[in-house]
């Protein structure tokens, strides 16, 4: 039996010495090929509803957005990542914003929401659902007047004997508006600011549907197409990107945490499943605009430094003999090598 154990001994050694080799210069890229294509031969023999039910498909997907999602990481990285991205912006004068984004998209992407009327309406009735922002169109409406007016008494005050006129007609104005806020005909006001925002609202369809809104749009992405994209940076300070970026994480992080995601990501996972369910695991490859090529190809691009490493240190063989010692040390086996 002791000459049994160095034998399994010196097999193991071989069997260890195998196995680094495999993985060892030229000679991994030509595993990671046969195994990758024996790995998808075996997949097109599996089809992935028999495999995967659609609970364990729910269940994956909630954890990635629970775990994943929320980790430190990506909290710790959303902000890091703004930074980088304005100190990118702000130093590059290569590129416009036309080379990074085509044109047709983007025109076609304004056709479609000025084209979408049916949200237009249902947006412009909930507004005028609000005394609020019936209260601030108002007062955006009163401050166009009153600019306009202003001008207008500035020109008209360059004429003798108006300036007194206008100023009584001003002083008897303030006075009625002051009695205005604090009667009923203030009440009317109200009522009357409600009445001019369904007005007004009545113009903006009216402008999204007749007037070259579309047009002009476009003649404004025309404008910065050919403008530097460091240009964007005059849009908002690095602060107020960074501010923004976290809020928005915020936002998704508060989110992702409510039932009513869940549903929406089950429903998802579903309608993914039902698609795909009648597949083999190898056909969705293509699918997902992968080929065998590009599965070695990513597994050459960081494997062949993970394992030079593990090799270094003696990491690498030491978990292969351990995985293989206990079959070469086992009873049976000492016990054919024994015989």
């Amino acid at each position: 039996m002791t000459q049994a154990r160095q034998i399994a001994e010196r097999l193991l050694d071989a069997q260890v010495d195998f196995l680094l080799a495999e993985v060892t210069g030229d000679r991994f890229a030509e595993v990671i090929a046969r195994d990758v294509a024996a790995v998808l031969a075996v997949g097109d023999t599996i089809v992935f509803g028999d495999v995967v039910s659609l609970e364990q498909g729910e269940e994956t997907v909630a954890t990635v957005f629970d775990r994943i999602g929320g980790s430190p990481v990506i909290a710790d990285t959303v902000g890091i990542f703004s930074d980088a991205i304005y100190d990118h912006i702000a130093a590059n004068t290569e590129y416009t914003l036309g080379d990074v984004v085509d044109r047709e998209p983007v025109e076609a992407l304004l056709e479609k929401i000025f084209g979408m009327h049916q949200a237009q309406e249902r947006i412009l009735d909930r507004l005028t659902e609000s005394p609020l922002v019936a209260t601030v169109a108002s007062r955006f409406v009163d401050k166009l007047i009153g600019d306009f007016m202003q001008a207008n008494r500035e020109r008209a005050e360059k004429i003798p004997g108006v300036s007194s006129l206008m100023s009584l007609g001003q002083s008897a104005a303030t006075r009625a508006k002051k009695v205005a806020d604090s009667t009923f005909v203030g009440d009317l006001a109200g009522k009357g600011a409600l009445f001019a925002l369904k007005r007004t609202n009545n113009a903006i369809r009216d402008m999204l549907r007749d007037a070259p809104v579309h047009s002009a749009a476009m003649e404004f992405w025309d404008l910065h197409a050919d403008e530097p994209v460091a240009g964007l940076r005059e849009y908002l300070t690095q602060k107020d990107l960074n501010e923004l970026v976290q809020i928005c994480y915020e936002i998704a992080v508060t989110t992702r945490e409510k039932e009513y995601f869940g549903l929406l990501v089950r429903e998802c996972v579903e309608v993914f499943y039902t698609k795909y369910s009648d597949h083999t695991l190898s056909s969705m490859l293509p699918e997902l605009g992968l080929s065998a090529e590009d599965v070695s190809a990513e597994i050459l691009r960081y494997g062949p430094a993970v394992i030079e490493s593990a090799k270094r240190n003696g990491v690498l063989a030491g978990l292969i003999r351990e995985r293989l010692e206990p079959f070469f040390f086992s009873e049976q086996v000492l016990g054919i090598l024994g015989e």
